[in-house]
C-alpha cells in the first residue's frame, strides 16, 4: 500500500499526523476539513480516515474520539510525507554558540549537547561519549608538579584528555620528562590504549630502559584507564521535559522509560545500532520497532558522530511516538555533525596540521 497510496489519503494522513503532533489530541474529520484546506467535505475525509484505519495507518483510541497515527502511520509519515528537515536559524545559532564556548572541553561539550538537545526537543536526550579504550593517542605530555609527582596527560583523537598524577621515588628533571614524552609520542601516536602492549611497548621500554620503573608505573596507570566504567560515557538530560509530555503524565507508563534511561548498559546496547551504520544520517525507530519493551511507547531518533571517518559516540532523542519528527531529525543530525566537526578540528590541531 505504501508507494501506491492515493494522494488524497496521503494528504489526510499527513494532516492527521501534523495535527496530532501539535495538539496531542485525537483528530476528527471536521478538524481536518476546517484547518487543512484539502478541498473535500468532512464526510469524504471521514471515509478516507476509516480506510486508513482499516489499513493500519490510523487508530481510534475511543469509539467517540477522533483518530491518531499508528506506528505504521508514523513510519509512512517519516519515510514518505515528512517535509522540511531544517532547524530555525535561532536554534542553529544557539547550538553554534554553545559548541564554540565548549570546544576545548570534550566532556563539558557532551554534557552541553545533552542539555541543549533536551531543551530544544522537549524530550529526553542521550549522548554517548567516546570510549577511552578505543580512542587513538594523539599526544602524550609529562609535566613535573613537584619533586615527587608527575602529571601524565594523554590527548586522544576523540578530544578526550586523560590525566593521571604519578608519584615517583626519584626526582626527574624536565629534560628527562621531555625526552620520554618525545619518544612516547613517536612510538605510540596513533595507537589505542588497548594496543599499548606487546612489541610497541617493549620497543619503548628498550629505548627508555633507564626509566624502567617510571614507565612501569605510568603504563599501569594508563592501562587502568581502559577499564573506566561505561557510566562515565552516558549523559542523559531532559527527563523533566519528557515527563511533561501528555503521554507520560501517567507514572506507570513513564516508569519503564525512566528505568531504561537510568541503565547505562541498556542505553549503550540500544544505541549501538545507530553507531554500527557508520557516520552520516539519522536512524528513526518508532514504537513497536524498538526491540526493548520499555521503549514500545516511544520513538528514538539517533545519529552517530565521530572523527576521521570513525564513529566514537552517538546522540539521541527519546520521546513519545507523537514526535515532531521533521524538527527532531534535523536537530539530531545537526548536532551530530557539529560534534564531528569539533572533534576534527581538535584532532587536526593535535596533529599539527
Amino acid at each position: 500500500m505504501a508507494e501506491n497510496m492515493a494522494e488524497r489519503k496521503k494528504a489526510i494522513l499527513r494532516a492527521v499526523t501534523d495535527d496530532y503532533i501539535t495538539t496531542a489530541e485525537p483528530v476528527g474529520s471536521r478538524t481536518i476539513a476546517r484547518k487543512y484546506g484539502l478541498g473535500v467535505s468532512s464526510a469524504t475525509i471521514r471515509n478516507e480516515m476509516a480506510d486508513l484505519e482499516e489499513e493500519g495507518y490510523l487508530e481510534q483510541p475511543h469509539a467517540s474520539a477522533g483518530r491518531i497515527p499508528s506506528d505504521k502511520g508514523y513510519r509512512f509519515y517519516v519515510d514518505s510525507l515528512m517535509t522540511g528537515r531544517y532547524l530555525p536559524g535561532f536554534e542553529e545559532k544557539r547550538i553554534r554558540l554553545e559548541y564554540e564556548r565548549r570546544r576545548d572541553e570534550i566532556r563539558a561539550l557532551i554534557r552541553t549537547t545533552a542539555r541543549v538537545l533536551g531543551d530544544i526537543s522537549q524530550c529526553a536526550s542521550v549522548v554517548v561519549g567516546p570510549a577511552v579504550k578505543t580512542a587513538e593517542i594523539r599526544h602524550i605530555q609529562l609535566v613535573p608538579l613537584s619533586s615527587e609527582t608527575v602529571l601524565v596527560l594523554v590527548v586522544t583523537n576523540a578530544g578526550l584528555v586523560e590525566h593521571r598524577v604519578l608519584t615517583i621515588e626519584h626526582t626527574m628533571h624536565s629534560a628527562d620528562l621531555d625526552r620520554i614524552s618525545r619518544i612516547l609520542n613517536s612510538k605510540l601516536r596513533g595507537s589505542t590504549l588497548a594496543q599499548m602492549r606487546g612489541a610497541v611497548l617493549r620497543e619503548v621500554q628498550a629505548e627508555l630502559s633507564a626509566y624502567a620503573a617510571f614507565l612501569d608505573q605510568m603504563f599501569e596507570l594508563l592501562l587502568a584507564a581502559m577499564h573506566s566504567p561505561d557510566e562515565e560515557r552516558v549523559y542523559v538530560d531532559g527527563l523533566m521535559q519528557l515527563l511533561a509530555q501528555p503521554e507520560f503524565k501517567d507514572v506507570d507508563r513513564a516508569r519503564p522509560v525512566l528505568e531504561f534511561l537510568e541503565s547505562d548498559d541498556l542505553v549503550l546496547r540500544a544505541l549501538a545500532v545507530a553507531g554500527s551504520r557508520g557516520l552520516g544520517g539519522t536512524v528513526v525507530t518508532i514504537g513497536s520497532e524498538n526491540v526493548r519493551d520499555e521503549l514500545q511507547s516511544c520513538s528514538v531518533i539517533s545519529a552517530p558522530y565521530g572523527v576521521a571517518g570513525k564513529v566514537v559516540g552517538t546522540i539521541a532523542v527519546v520521546g513519545p511516538t507523537r514526535l515532531d519528527y521533521s524538527t527532531v531529525t534535523a536537530l539530531v543530525g545537526y548536532m551530530a555533525e557539529g560534534l564531528s566537526d569539533i572533534l576534527a578540528r581538535l584532532n587536526s590541531r593535535e596533529s599539527g596540521e
